[in-house]
């Protein structure tokens, strides 16, 4: 049996190789029937090649691009999971974190004055420049300047004394129940021995809310 089928292959192998190329131009696609044996094997071959080509570029390929997207998909959703599962295991202190976030907020918001409380406030930095020695010139609250969360209050002031008493001055309003903040200093002397100095600066407080936390 197995040397019939070697002679059978090698007949075949033999009709393929006496087919002559030109022939292909006198085939008669209308009558396949009629066509020679290496012919057939030849045409059968071909359309063999294209079906599976075409099988691998129409379906296999864009199973294997689809596989590819979805292997892509399914790490972001690991990591997505590992992220919110970090998070959920974390809630309580999360809540923990954001209670005590409010009440520093809140105490925070205590210490911006309203308007109601701005004269209070330049009585208090009148008497922390007494307090530390100071000669107060002037204090003169300027124009409210509004910004996108709070509105901002510029109070120039000008005082009179020594260097270490002006330390004292910058300290106690640092100190301040109120949030004031200091900018723009300037010291010059006022007699020629440098004895006594002229400081002005500029204090600012803030509002938080404006109108709305007028209200409240």
């Amino acid at each position: 049996m197995a040397g019939k089928t070697n002679i059978d292959i090698k007949e075949l192998m033999d009709k393929l190789n006496d087919l002559d190329v030109n022939d292909l131009n006198n085939i008669d696609w209308n009558d396949m029937g009629s066509w020679p044996v290496p012919g057939k094997i030849f045409f059968c071959v071909l359309v063999f090649i294209c079906v599976i080509a075409g099988g691998y570029f129409g379906m296999v390929e864009g199973v294997s691009q689809r596989l590819e997207r979805e292997e892509k998909n399914e790490i972001k959703l690991k990591k997505d999971f590992e992220s919110k599962a970090y998070k959920s295991a974390n809630l309580d202190a999360y809540k923990e974190q954001l209670a005590e976030m409010n009440e520093s907020f809140g105490s925070l918001l205590k210490q911006l004055p309203k308007d109601t409380e701005v004269p209070g406030l330049v009585d208090d930095i009148s008497a922390t420049a007494l307090g530390a020695g100071l000669k107060l010139r002037s204090i003169s609250p300027d124009g409210m300047v509004s910004t996108e969360f709070y509105n901002e209050l510029p109070i120039s002031i000008e005082v009179t004394g020594g260097y270490h008493e002006m330390g004292a001055f910058v300290s106690g309003v640092a100190a301040l129940p109120r949030i004031v903040t200091l900018h723009d200093f300037s010291i010059s002397s006022v007699d020629k021995d440098g004895s006594d100095l002229t400081m002005v600066i500029l204090a600012k407080t803030y509002q938080y809310g404006g109108a709305e936390d007028d209200k409240n």
